[in-house]
């Protein structure tokens, strides 16, 4: 059995082989920094469906369920300074 400290520690160690691409990296950035999915299509040049679709797939890649979960793993992660 596993202990909560080692579970985690497992978590965090599976998380970081996460592999975003370099666009979804990209839109991170932008989301984790309070940009809107209209300011991120408007900023790359695609349509706000593409940036909403980006969005929901690095939430999915990541298993985070809201935004404050993606600024956390932006920092961690060091795609944004806190």
């Amino acid at each position: 059995m596993l202990t909560r400290k080692r579970r985690a520690t497992n978590h965090l160690a599976a998380e970081s082989s996460i592999c975003l691409t370099p666009r979804e990296r990209q839109i991170l950035h932008f989301l984790a920094e309070g940009a809107t999915n209209k300011e991120v299509a408007a900023a790359l040049g695609i349509s706000v469906h593409t940036a909403e679709t980006h969005r929901s797939n690095i939430m999915c890649k990541l298993g985070r369920h809201s935004m404050s979960g993606l600024v956390r793993y932006a920092i961690r992660e060091h795609i944004i300074q806190a």
